[in-house]
């Protein structure tokens, strides 16, 4: 399913081993991206500080972060690795994690989900010729239903748990980072944590509290910006739409709008998950907007919730737009330039299509 999204990989050093492993990650997440835009949508509409606030819709934002995304990547994670039945104890794994979390689970439902199904798979190579004839539905019914309960189980006492010291290690890294003053260094642990879905623990559970307690003292803050800079993952975007893979530029101006209007970052870490190297642009644009909020000296008087464009207008402080603008404006244009690097400007795409028609053609000749 991952080669879907992105082109087969050969070799077997280190770097084709990081594209595998990306290009599943992504495998997990790009048959969702319709789930997550509806997300971008109902948030970016319906809570309090959305165009249409509405208290009974905006009721759907936790339920569909907390629960149904994670389940659905771990679904699809169960189903790249064994089939339906693969799908269905990876979403019953997932619910493990879920249960008693308190940050959406995303990480954890890729490791899980695909680790379920792999657990399945063996036990139906065990089981598939020691079977009788008539006994088939009544043992492959109950080794799902067992592996499944077995691994939200381990998902709830074992998985879970790792996945929230991950996150809460991601976080103390930043905060040191900050307590140091090295704010533009910030952005090499802050851009990689994003992407893997621990961008709401950092915000919220480290930048977000630093940050309140700063903006009463002094009225505005610079690291309600840190993190949820709409800058880097929109010129990463904007290089995808133009210079990446075919397939995929079609899907990139709905995520650019959720993105940058929408404030859902979310919608951009599989575009990175597909070419792990794209790391690099999202770093580069994160570092330069944050030295550029310290130069002009910017900030926020309270978190802009989500992180869109509108989110930031509102709540900077008067006479503060033109520093937030230039340091959104510059994060874009690094992200963009050293995207655009990256996928070599799209030769790479070309060279591509040249050597399928040059196949088609000796394939015709023959």
């Amino acid at each position: 399913m991952a080669d879907t999204y992105t082109p087969p990989v050969t070799g077997t050093g280190v770097k084709a081993t990081i594209q595998r492993i990306g290009g599943y990650l992504a495998g997990m997440i790009m048959p969702n991206i319709g789930a997550f835009i509806a997300f971008g949508l109902i948030t970016a509409l319906f809570i309090p500080t959305g165009w249409l606030p509405n208290e009974d819709f905006a009721k759907l934002v936790t339920p569909i972060i907390s629960t149904l995304l994670p389940i659905l990547i771990g679904y699809t994670g169960g189903r790249m690795v064994h089939g339906q039945r693969g799908a269905v104890v990876g979403a019953v794994a997932t619910v493990g994690l879920i249960v008693g979390a308190t940050i959406p689970m995303f990480l954890g439902a890729m490791i899980i989900g695909p680790l379920a199904a792999y657990v399945l798979k063996l036990v139906d190579g065990f089981t598939e010729e020691r079977t009788k004839a008539g006994f088939e539905m009544l043992v492959d019914n109950f080794t799902a239903g067992i592996v499944g309960g077995a691994m939200a189980l381990l998902g709830a006492w074992g998985i879970g748990p790792i996945v929230k010291v991950i996150t809460d290690a991601a976080g103390g890294a930043v905060g040191w980072l900050v307590s140091s003053n090295l704010l533009p260094a910030a952005s090499l642990l802050i851009e990689p944590a994003k992407v893997l879905f621990l961008n709401n623990a950092i915000n919220h559970g480290v930048l977000g509290p630093l940050g309140v307690a700063e903006a009463a003292r002094t009225g505005q803050s610079i690291l309600f910006m840190l993190e949820s800079n709409p800058g880097p993952g929109l010129g990463l975007l904007l290089a995808f739409m133009f210079f990446g893979p075919r397939a995929m530029r079609p899907s990139t101006p709905a995520a650019i709008i959720i993105h940058f209007f929408g404030g859902i970052h979310e919608i951009y870490f599989p575009y990175v998950l597909m070419k792990p190297r794209l790391i690099l642009a999202v770093i580069v644009g994160g570092a330069v907007g944050i030295f550029t909020f310290i130069i002009t000296g910017s900030g926020l008087v309270a978190p802009p919730s989500p992180g869109s464009i509108f989110a930031y207008l509102t709540v900077t402080p008067r006479g503060g737009w033109l520093g937030v603008g230039a340091g959104i404006l510059l994060a874009t244009a690094a992200s963009f330039i050293i995207a655009a690097l990256l996928l070599g400007f799209g030769r790479g795409e070309r060279n591509e299509e040249d050597k399928k028609d040059g196949d088609t053609e000796e394939v015709a000749t023959a």
